[in-house]
């Protein structure tokens, strides 16, 4: 029994993180009873991303170009290199308007129980890049997960063999709250990175 529209496009939408059968069910009856136009739109936004976006040659985020234009900008530090593990965790650090570097993009973190390893995130392409005689400062800006901290340790460990300073992103209190309802072990990461 062939698979009709429907199911193909409530299948399509669980492929979303976080939606499950009854989220894209949801999304699906909307889009087909209440928003055809905007099903079309999403359709060929869809597909156009997937046609013309690639990997930057250079730091690896979503670009139409083989460059980004964050890697063309002349008016960025080269010195610095901050790396992340997606592009979305890019494109939060620079809506910050707090870092004036340039960009590595793992495109992952390793998991060893998943069997994610350094071939897998691009650990050598960064270590190629970070080694070109321009860079003097490599930030590891990846997540505080236990498979983030295991890839900032070996990055580190990798970057600083080669004679390069490397520093962690900060972590902590979040601005605006208050400590009582903050985790334990924020607090405890918060007091050992004081400043």
């Amino acid at each position: 029994m062939s698979e009709s529209a429907l199911d193909g496009l409530v299948d399509a939408l669980r492929r979303l993180p976080g939606v499950g059968l009854k989220s894209a069910q949801r999304m699906a009856f909307h889009l087909l009873q209440h928003d055809r136009d905007g099903a079309m739109r999403l359709s060929l936004a869809l597909s156009g991303a997937v046609t013309r976006m690639r990997h930057c040659r250079r730091c690896h985020t979503f670009t139409e170009a083989e460059i980004c234009s964050t890697c063309l900008d002349t008016e960025r530090d080269p010195r610095l290199l901050c790396v992340v593990e997606t592009p979305a965790d890019q494109a939060a650090l620079e809506r910050s308007g707090s870092f004036k570097g340039l960009y590595f993009v793992l495109m992952g973190r390793l998991s060893p129980l998943d069997g994610v390893g350094t071939g897998d995130i691009g650990a050598a392409a960064l270590l190629e890049r970070a080694c070109d005689g321009v860079v003097s400062e490599v930030i590891l800006a990846t997540s505080f997960t236990a498979e983030g901290e295991v890839t900032a340790h070996a990055l580190s460990e990798a970057l600083k063999a080669r004679g390069l300073k490397v520093t962690r992103l900060a972590r902590g209190v979040p601005v605006g709250s208050e400590l009582e309802y903050v985790d334990l072990g924020t607090i405890a990461h918060a007091l050992v990175d004081r400043r």
